[in-house]
């Protein structure tokens, strides 16, 4: 069992830039490959990206592909989520899920965190 959450959300402006985490505790974290997800005002939940159990492996979605990175610090059963150029179309609650990779970047994501919200805008 593994217990996230979330933090850092916020307001910013377009273009600008926030570091969210995701501090885990319960089972040894660096087990577990995390993901990120995020949900905008009336749509569903879409991915975001995933990293692996170690910070050598991460892969992203195409519409953050570029401007969002994610890292780990194991040591501090934390992973991150650094977004930058913040566009409006950004806001969402974000997500944090930890799992067991079946296939790369396939991963099972069996626990959540509660969420942060992110909201871009002038």
């Amino acid at each position: 069992q593994v217990r996230l959450v979330e933090s850092g959300g916020g307001l910013v402006q377009p273009g600008g830039s926030l570091r969210l985490s995701c501090a885990a505790s319960g089972d040894t974290f660096s087990d577990y490959a995390v993901g990120w997800y995020r949900r905008a005002p009336g749509k569903e939940r879409v991915y975001v990206g995933t990293i692996g159990r170690s910070s050598g492996d991460t892969f992203y979605s195409d519409s953050v592909k570029g401007r969002f990175t994610i890292s780990r610090d194991n040591a501090k059963n934390t992973v991150y989520l650094q977004m930058n150029g913040l566009r409006p179309e950004d806001t969402a609650v974000y997500y944090c899920a930890a799992g067991f990779i079946k296939t790369w970047p396939l991963t099972n994501f069996d626990f959540w965190g509660q969420g942060t919200q992110v909201t871009v805008s002038s």
